[in-house]
């Protein structure tokens, strides 16, 4: 496993652009190998959970390409999938296996989707459940872990109230909707990220969202499109928290994704006190799109809870290790869905900021870490635990640390952002 060492770092500056939206990459091949016609994605993200929804769709007989950062997908339409002669591999990817069950419970094939070990710890039940009510025949292992064996079967719309907010879950019972006659609705506690109803209406579907609800329109038919994935805003952010720890930085980055159910981060830096500026604003295919600038500047920190933490969860990591640069410190709570990610990301963030020497208080839904009072972070051997978000939050901690940081199984960072210690060390001063 390798080691990436990180340096203390006297500012970062410049400008780049981040990855292709994982989110987005997900949703945008799934509903081009649906389509009819070829699509053709561009900025396609280069994250491993992206390539594994690419092969598990080859393993469907749809035929995919891929050069210089774009895919070309031909459509199979939506009852064109074959029955794969093995099983599907989601490697490390929540939203491959999840979105893909939502697909494959209405084929007329049976199939198993698997991942690696991560993977299979992470609970898929409260995907099982809607679709089951929709009639899906899915068998998993006791506790509703993958690998999820998915019979033949023949859908109906329903509506279903998402008893947690779970942008993968709605996605999921959308995804299985257009296979089902009638219109399924998902009921939202609170506003999740859109990426779907957005795709699903570019592709052509109906979709329609009243209040907390969104419906979609069974057998819908969907024509292929061009299309550019935005930035991945959740890779950005690594960068923004890398400038506001590390006094005299500037940093523009360029083409990032601001649809609203996932820019709740820039509000949430902004009243710390972050100078965040949105630049070159504008609409691609549904989604807004702009450049973040950014300086450093004194934040305060502060509390995150309620409604906000779903919105706010893939960025939470790299706010985490905010804190000890921030005068009031910042604490997370209703976060208990952190628990179950990639890593029990509350456990991993508590262990090793407390390696740094920050002073953290854990509790069952987040954390408390203390500000800067408490003392300047120093350097120290980091485990991620596997999670490409951990490798990523702590290589920005160590940018601020007195001495070297040493990342241990920093190649994780692959999952969501290949390029990621390069480009940062591209940008840092010393």
């Amino acid at each position: 496993m390798a080691k990436q060492v990180v340096q203390p770092a006297r500012a970062i500056t410049g400008s780049l652009e981040v990855p292709g939206d994982k989110s987005i990459s997900h949703r945008y091949a799934l509903l081009a190998a649906l389509a009819e016609g070829a699509s053709e994605i561009s900025h396609f993200s280069p994250a491993e959970d992206c390539r594994n929804t690419l092969e598990c769709l080859k393993r469907l007989g749809v035929k995919v390409e891929t050069a210089n950062g774009r895919v070309r997908i031909v459509g199979a339409g939506l009852g064109g999938l074959h029955g794969p002669r093995r099983k599907l591999d989601a490697g490390n990817s929540g939203t491959t296996m999840r979105l893909f069950a939502g697909i494959l419970s209405g084929q007329p094939f049976g199939s198993t989707i698997d991942g690696d070990g991560s993977l299979r710890r992470r609970p898929m039940r409260r995907v099982i459940e809607p679709l089951s009510q929709m009639g899906a025949r899915i068998h998993a292992r006791e506790g509703g872990f993958a690998p999820l064996d998915i019979n033949e079967a023949r859908l109906a719309a329903i509506e279903y109230t998402l008893p947690v907010p779970s942008a993968q879950v709605k996605s999921a019972v959308l995804l299985a909707g257009m296979f089902a006659e009638g219109v399924t609705s998902v009921i939202e506690p609170v506003r999740t990220r859109d990426h779907t109803e957005l795709a699903l209406a570019e592709f052509g579907a109906r979709v329609e969202r009243e209040g907390r609800a969104i419906r979609i329109h069974g057998q819908p038919h969907l024509t292929a499109k061009a299309l550019t994935v935005p930035g991945d805003l959740s890779s950005a952010v690594f960068f923004l928290v890398a400038a506001l720890v590390l006094p005299g930085s500037q940093v523009v980055i360029q083409n990032v994704g601001l649809n609203p159910t996932r820019a709740a981060v820039l509000d949430v830096l902004g009243a710390m006190g972050a100078p965040i500026k949105l630049l070159s604003v504008r609409s691609a295919s549904g989604e807004l799109v702009g450049d973040v600038a950014i300086q450093y500047e004194p934040i305060r920190g502060g509390v995150m809870e309620g409604p906000v933490i779903a919105q706010l969860i893939d960025e939470l990591p790299a706010l985490a290790v905010l804190g000890p640069f921030s005068e009031q410190g910042i604490e997370i709570r209703n976060a208990e869905e952190l628990r179950v990610k990639e890593s029990d990301r509350i456990a991993a963030l508590a262990d090793n900021l407390r390696r740094m020497g920050a002073q953290v208080e854990e509790r069952p839904d987040g954390l408390r870490v203390a500000g800067r009072s408490a003392g300047r972070l120093r350097g120290a051997e980091i485990d991620p635990r596997g999670d490409h978000r951990m490798a990523m939050a702590f290589a920005v901690a160590g940018l601020g640390a007195e001495g070297d940081t040493v990342i241990r199984e920093a190649e994780c960072a692959a999952v969501s952002f290949p390029a990621f210690f390069a480009t940062l060390e591209r940008l840092v001063e010393r």
